[in-house]
């Protein structure tokens, strides 16, 4: 068993970085193949690659001051 932890970043009017060991899955169950060890999820709905980020939110200037209380 891994020690190594999963880590979210989000980023300021930016994507959601991932590291660590993590699956990402559809409604329908079906597991995405992920394009790197380290890889970013798109929070604009925007990307061509959905879910992942491919930096559209930079084109549209995707604002989300999203902060943990």
């Amino acid at each position: 068993m891994s020690d190594e932890k999963t880590e979210i970043l989000v980023r300021l009017n930016g994507p959601y970085r991932i590291t660590g060991p993590v699956k990402v899955v559809d409604a329908d169950g079906k597991e995405f193949e992920l394009p790197a060890e380290v890889f970013a999820l798109c929070p604009c709905g925007h990307s061509e690659n959905k879910p992942f980020c491919d930096g559209t939110h930079k084109k549209i200037e995707f604002q989300a001051e999203t902060r943990a209380p």
